[in-house]
């Protein structure tokens, strides 16, 4: 390239900037999950009360202190070249205490550090059982949590490599779920459904 030209910007790149400068509607909240740009109403009570249960037990039966953040912003890789990273908001986000990784955090943060998202699905449930689960991966989250409304099950996915997780366990509502270190207790799931 020659002094003074300037490098002509990618398709890639021309998403991003235009879904980072996106003024979502009151509402609303926006991710970028492989390329495409999801827009989804918030949600509702039912999602928060799943959400709400989750919390409530991690605080009150994990091994290690927890710090929870909902619909925190987590920068992802990217799965192929030709797009732009990802950016996903979890319904809940837990991190160790002592790594105090939402303290000063930006909107968009690493997910370096990160213990265990959490997803309920609501609108638009296949991106929550696919696309987020590739891009939680690719981001080296050691435990996905997905509580899946229509099929009345919660999935634990664990020992992520590349764009998937290894290890996957589903139950029906009502049965415990075994969380493992840094948690280390029973999750209750009755109170999901």
């Amino acid at each position: 390239m020659t002094a003074g030209a300037q490098e002509q910007p990618t398709q890639a790149g021309i998403l991003l900037e235009g879904f980072l400068s996106l003024g979502t509607p009151e509402g609303f909240r926006a991710e970028l999950i492989e390329g495409e740009i999801v827009v989804k109403p918030l949600p509702d009570g039912d999602h928060e009360a799943c959400i709400n249960a989750v919390l409530k037990q991690v605080l009150r039966k994990s091994r290690t202190d927890m710090d929870f953040s909902g619909n925190k912003g987590l920068e992802l890789p990217r799965g192929e070249e030709d797009r732009p990273r990802n950016h996903a908001v979890p319904d809940g986000t837990f991190a160790a205490t002592k790594r105090r990784l939402f303290r000063g955090a930006d909107p968009w943060m690493p997910c370096e550090g990160v213990a265990l998202v959490v997803e309920v699905t609501s609108t638009k449930p296949q991106a929550d059982r696919e696309a987020k689960r590739r891009c939680y991966a690719r981001g080296g989250i050691p435990l996905y949590l997905l509580i899946d409304r229509d099929a009345g099950s919660v999935t634990l996915f664990s020992d992520p490599e590349g764009a998937d997780y290894r290890q996957h366990l589903t139950i029906p509502y009502g049965k415990p779920l075994p969380l493992p270190e840094p948690f280390a207790f029973d999750l209750e799931t009755g109170d999901f459904g």
